[in-house]
């Protein structure tokens, strides 16, 4: 006979255990974090810390020399590497490499499709580099836009672990409604993948921004002002990605209604997104190398 169903207490209690247990990111990560925090950082102090470790080593080398940077020459020195992409952009690829490896693995997909799932982060992430660089953000900051959109629905992971049955049901759902999944998961579970991301950033000690993004990217308004710009150039990524079915996590039928306050708030118009379509779909094809060298270490 099948057990009482769980209440949204017990439901929340047993991911924050589950997000618990979760591996922590490796020592050489958190180093590489802990010392691209400091202003003064050089080059060869992260040299020093990623040189100790050669999987990560091999893993910049690889990624610096793949098709999404297109540059003209192999890159043989790690130094070199560093310099050449500066030491955001060697922080924020060790840190997706990482959480990837970490959490990406075919079995922590139980309701949702790996494949599509990646394909979709992939396109939040490259969408919202774009939007960066349209914005005039420097080229050192856009990474971490990459990043945060790549990395926007990593709450979804441990929800469609724990509770295959139940995110199904939330899917369903969205879709019987037409409406997003947020709200579905709250009906269904009492909490929503926003809660479940920054419980990760939490455990992981992610910076302010990540935490944000990951807790805030389907509200962008409730993010501190400065973390407001990146958060809603996430939110307004995802809402394209969701549209055009760019792969899928689940949430097809996005709040339309929020994209006129979205481009306001980010200072876009919507032909600015629908111009960048053909360049998102060939940058996704050489962003798949991330998933690649995640899953060769994992």
């Amino acid at each position: 006979m099948p057990g009482a169903p769980l209440t949204n207490e017990q439901r929340f209690a047993l991911i924050q255990k589950y997000i618990e247990r979760m591996p922590s990111l490796s020592t050489t990560v958190t180093k590489v974090l802990e010392v691209c925090n400091h202003p003064n950082t050089s080059a060869n102090d992260l040299n020093r810390v990623i040189a100790l470790d050669p999987v990560l080593t091999g893993q910049v080398l690889k990624l610096i020399n793949s098709a999404y940077y297109s540059l003209p020459n192999q890159i043989s020195s790690l130094t070199r590497a560093i310099i050449m992409l500066g030491i955001n952009t060697v922080k924020n690829l060790a840190l997706s490499t990482a959480v990837l490896g970490s959490i990406g693995r075919e079995d922590s997909f139980r309701s949702l499709s790996m494949d599509a799932f990646w394909t979709h982060s992939l396109c939040v992430g490259v969408m919202a580099k774009a939007l960066a660089s349209l914005k005039g953000i420097p080229g050192m900051m856009q990474e971490e836009f990459f990043v945060a959109g790549l990395l926007h629905d990593l709450g979804k992971i441990p929800l469609n672990n724990c509770f295959a049955e139940e995110y199904r049901q939330s899917m369903e759902l969205s879709a019987i409604e037409q409406g997003p999944l947020p709200r579905a998961e709250e009906m269904i579970l009492g909490f929503g993948h926003g809660r479940a991301g920054k419980m990760i950033a939490d455990k992981w000690q992610l910076n302010l921004t990540l935490t944000e993004m990951l807790r805030f990217h389907h509200t962008p308004e409730n993010a501190s002002p400065d973390n407001q710009q990146l958060v809603g150039v996430v939110a307004l990524a995802n809402t394209y990605a969701n549209l055009f079915d760019i792969g899928s996590a689940g949430d097809r039928y996005p709040d339309l209604s929020r994209i006129p306050e979205l481009l306001t708030q980010v200072g876009l118009k919507w032909l600015d997104l629908s111009n960048l379509h053909l360049t998102v779909q060939q940058e996704i094809e050489k962003a798949q190398i991330f998933l690649q060298v995640a899953k060769e270490t994992s």
